[in-house]
């Protein structure tokens, strides 16, 4: 069998339709519902890629929600190489995830596995969504997939923790900090899932929607650049972190960075709904069309 390339960030349709039926390749779908956390299951059954296993955002990418975590914990090391091992994944194993379009659920998962140690991970761009619209194989019901032994290899140096960032907070330090929230849930004029509206203090909104064309895809590498740089200035090296709402779409700052060619951001998995929690940590809120966007 030929040795293929190894994807680390985007792959596309026309790049995995002749991988799947190989074994060295583990297609992940990732669908997901916030409003009906089963409906992505059920997707799941009604129609796949050929050879996908199900990652559920609440049960498998996630740890169980405290009174005072985010509404999607960062999962135990432990846990995690189980949910990855029954999938098939393993060392040497391609994973390539899904969900129906943009990419910001399958980039959880996508960053959960380079947080573990497996950068041979990649998001299919244009998800399901354009995989159906290209004529390609789908299959229902139940996948049979022969579990390996994945070793997780936690990659702490990309996470932040609370405690970090309520000092950076606190001390007025200089930090960069991208909220991929959209923009009138960051500046607190609305927010229809979390309890408190607003953004943490010295916070800049870039919604991970800007680097995707509207059809869920990617932009190309050089608007990624001019979109990160405009972010970072000159430095498209410096030193950055990501947040959200719960720490999923954030993992889809990392994405576009690592594409773009910047450093790569750490991400605070707790995110808003996590900061929230104590109401002596400082929010903060912008009238409509100020600043603190990038």
């Amino acid at each position: 069998m030929t040795t293929i390339p190894e994807y680390q960030t985007f792959i596309t349709v026309e790049e995995l339709a002749p991988l799947l039926e190989r074994d060295d390749v583990r297609i992940i779908d990732c669908r997901f519902d916030l409003t009906d956390p089963k409906a992505g299951r059920r997707s799941y059954l009604a129609g796949h890629i050929p050879g996908a296993a199900f990652f559920d955002l609440d049960k498998d990418l996630s740890a169980s929600v405290g009174p005072a975590t985010g509404r999607h914990p960062m999962p135990d090391a432990a846990d995690l190489a189980g949910v990855f091992g029954r999938a098939g994944i393993a060392e040497s194993i391609q994973v390539v995830l899904y969900d129906d379009s943009n990419g910001a659920l399958a980039a959880r998962a996508w960053w959960l596995l380079r947080w573990a140690g497996h950068d041979r991970a990649a998001v299919l761009d244009g998800g399901l969504s354009l995989w159906k619209a290209r004529g390609m194989a789908l299959t229902s019901g139940e996948e049979r997939i022969s579990g390996r032994k994945f070793s997780a290899r936690p990659q702490h140096g990309r996470v932040i923790e609370i405690a970090e960032m309520e000092a950076l907070v606190v001390s007025g330090a200089e930090f960069v900090l991208l909220d991929a929230r959209d923009a009138v849930r960051f500046r607190g004029e609305s927010e229809p899932i979390d309890t408190v509206a607003g953004h943490i203090p010295g916070a800049v909104n870039l919604p991970y929607t800007r680097a995707l064309h509207e059809d869920g895809t990617c932009r190309p590498g050089a608007e990624l650049q001019a979109l990160w740089s405009a972010t970072l200035g000159d430095d498209r090296r410096k030193e950055s972190i990501v947040m959200c709402g719960s720490g999923v779409t954030a993992c889809h700052l990392v994405l576009t960075a690592l594409r773009a060619g910047c450093r790569e951001p750490r991400v605070y998995v707790g995110s808003w709904s996590e900061w929230i929690r104590d109401p002596e940590r400082p929010v903060a809120k912008l009238a409509s069309g100020d600043a603190e966007s990038a």
